[in-house]
């Protein structure tokens, strides 16, 4: 059963809490607290939701934190549900999709990148994957980023000769490719190893990657010996390379604690009302790296009201390992277990270790959390001087707290992209970058203003239309236009025709001789005008332009490659992807599919003839 309450107008505080209690019941539920607006202020779990709600209703004995949220409470909701773990599931959801001001938030909760060794193919291939694990293989990870598996694999590539090519390349190969050359590849594709020594190959790879590399060394080192012995010293040289892959890769993964199979290490530090938890991954009793993430903290919680929260928001979206050690004990530990073992199947175990190897892993992680931390602090206060430095720059009421830079990239007007970056007090926001492509048939090809008019009213309608109140942190307090006065005539004129009149506007024009330090600023009803030459703003301001022009560019490449790739198979009603290849197979190119007559395309795998007329018909006039 959910409820709401109150208009807009209604009183705040403890009292406004306490007239909910004789209408609650003792079951376990969520709660949210609304603010005299209706945006939710913090969404909480209890396992007796009037026991926890009488708690808030008292006027005395909160923590600061706690007392300016009940003084803005001017409504609550509620959600009962059967059972408290329930309750913690929903609770996190509601956070994620919610974001309340008080809340501990986890902001950066994308999923981790895994090593596939796929099962679907008799000569398996080894690849980067991220996502669901829904393709039939063997998965190893998380790895803490895509820099550590593409290394990994790099290595393991070298080790194993594992082919990393799609199954219609390895199909359509005719000779081995480069990566046979370099010794990366056993190039099973032409029948260079059979099918059984190549699964002696993936064997020893899963092996490895389950942490029995000694294992697999000592059988390397092995068939080493007894190609030496033999004078066989080309296979003997090409098995010594093989080892020190396997060497390097240990060498990369640092800690390799040998009582801890598999573990997540999360450790947390707080200072300055600000928090950092690491998390290190440990599987096959291999460090598998760390990352650093500092939560939303809402304004002073408690480190086990963090850790409870982080965890839950953490494992949303991720497969929970069988043990998690941790820094300190998060609220309500044997509920949290509950879920994670409901999420994974098996017994996930909180623990806090206190001596031994185990002790000296979440050592380790603290360390890394409070360095992480300092770190962060530093590039913070330098990233707050320079928003406040452009604020006086440029007369803005305020140091901004979100910047949107706006670019296009097109060559002669095709495949025209426009780009948006985000940036704010924090750096770079890349979760919030954006790419429009130009849809417009009216513009002239190459139309720049135009192009940039079309961007702006496309995100500031959106931005009216979902968020017309500007409650969320999604509207920009400035935006920069790379690009002269007609371009900020152009992004002008569309935010007025939404009736946007009071978002800050600044051009950057590429100055004299198109040389960097030398950019005029357009700002509306101002003359052009420039920074010092060595002004840190005007640095400032040229990286955040500088990466607006490198997304718009990347966005146009990826447009254009797309393009490239396609061709006039696409558009044959009934010919998907798994028949265009069938095609492409049979005759080559798809000017040779459009070229061949009916009955070379009945003739052709897995082409009926009824698609076969379909297909003869479309090149052929009859559409």
């Amino acid at each position: 059963m959910e409820e709401g309450a109150g208009a807009a107008a209604a009183p705040t505080g403890h009292l406004v809490i306490r007239d909910y209690l004789r209408r609650l019941e003792e079951r376990p539920g969520v709660y949210r607290m609304l603010d005299a607006k209706g945006e939710v202020l913090y969404v909480g779990k209890a396992r007796n939701l009037k026991r926890r709600v009488a708690s808030y209703a008292k006027p005395t004995g909160h923590n600061s934190r706690i007392s300016r949220m009940i003084g803005a409470t001017a409504s609550m909701m509620f959600l009962t549900t059967e059972t408290e773990t329930e309750a913690l599931l929903l609770e996190q959801n509601l956070i994620k999709q919610l974001r309340p001001r008080y809340n501990v938030l986890l902001r950066d909760d994308k999923s981790f990148p895994n090593i596939l060794v796929t099962g679907d193919h008799p000569y398996p291939r080894i690849e980067k994957h991220r996502g669901m694990r829904r393709q039939p293989g063997q998965y190893f990870g998380p790895f803490a980023s895509a820099g550590s598996v593409t290394r990994t694999l790099n290595q393991l590539q070298k080790a194993f000769l594992l082919r990393s090519c799609s199954d219609a390349t390895f199909d359509a190969r005719t000779r081995p490719c480069l990566l046979y050359q370099i010794r990366r590849c056993s190039a099973p594709c032409v029948g260079l190893i059979g099918e059984a020594d190549y699964a002696a190959l993936v064997e020893d790879a899963t092996d490895f990657l389950r942490g029995r590399s000694t294992k697999v060394q000592e059988h390397l080192a092995a068939e080493m010996a007894q190609a030496s012995a033999a004078m066989e010293f080309e296979r003997a040289a090409a098995l010594r390379d093989r080892i020190r892959a396997l060497t390097t890769v240990q060498a990369n993964q640092g800690i390799n604690p040998e009582g801890v199979e598999e573990a997540d290490v999360v450790a947390l530090h707080q200072e300055g009302g600000h928090a950092c938890v690491q998390v290190f991954f440990i599987r096959a009793h291999q460090n598998w790296g760390n990352r650093a993430y500092f939560p939303r903290t809402g304004s002073g919680a408690e480190p086990g009201e963090i850790l409870e929260a982080f965890l839950g928001q953490f494992y949303g979206n991720k497969t929970p390992p069988r043990l998690i050690l941790m820094s300190h004990a998060p609220d309500n530990p044997d509920l949290l277990a509950d879920a994670l073992t409901a999420e994974l199947g098996r017994k996930v175990e909180l623990a806090l270790p206190q001596r031994g190897e185990k002790a000296r892993l979440v050592e380790h992680a603290a360390r890394n959390a409070r360095e992480a931390l300092a770190r962060r602090m530093a590039e913070s206060a330098s990233q707050q001087a320079l928003l406040e430095g452009l604020a006086e720059a440029f007369g803005l009421d305020g140091a901004p707290g979100r910047i949107e830079v706006y670019d296009n990239s097109h060559i002669m007007g095709t495949n025209a992209v426009g780009g948006m970056i985000v940036a704010g007090p924090e750096g770079f926001v890349k979760s919030q970058y954006r790419k429009f492509n130009i849809r417009s048939t009216e513009l002239t090809p190459g139309d720049d203003f135009g192009m940039m008019r079309e961007v702006l009213t496309r995100r500031f309608s959106r931005l009216v239309k979902e968020d017309p109140d500007r409650r969320s942190d999604a509207w920009p307090d400035l935006v920069l236009i790379d690009g002269g006065a007609g371009q900020v005539a152009a992004a002008e004129a569309a935010l007025a025709d939404l009736g946007v009149e009071d978002v800050a506007l600044i051009g950057v024009a590429k100055g004299v001789d198109r040389d960097a330090g030398k950019e005029e600023f357009h700002v509306p009803g101002q003359p052009p005008r420039a920074l010092p030459y060595r002004d840190p703003v005007l640095y400032f301001i040229q990286r955040l332009r500088d990466e607006a022009h490198r997304f718009a560019i990347g966005a146009h490449r990826t447009r254009r490659a797309a393009q490239t790739r396609a061709t006039p198979l696409d558009e044959v009603p009934g010919v998907g992807a798994a028949r265009k290849r069938a095609l492409l197979a049979h005759f080559g190119s798809a000017k040779a599919v459009a070229r061949a007559g009916l009955a070379d395309l009945r003739a052709a795998p897995g082409i009926s003839d009824a698609l076969a007329e379909q297909i003869y018909g479309f090149f052929h006039g009859e559409r």
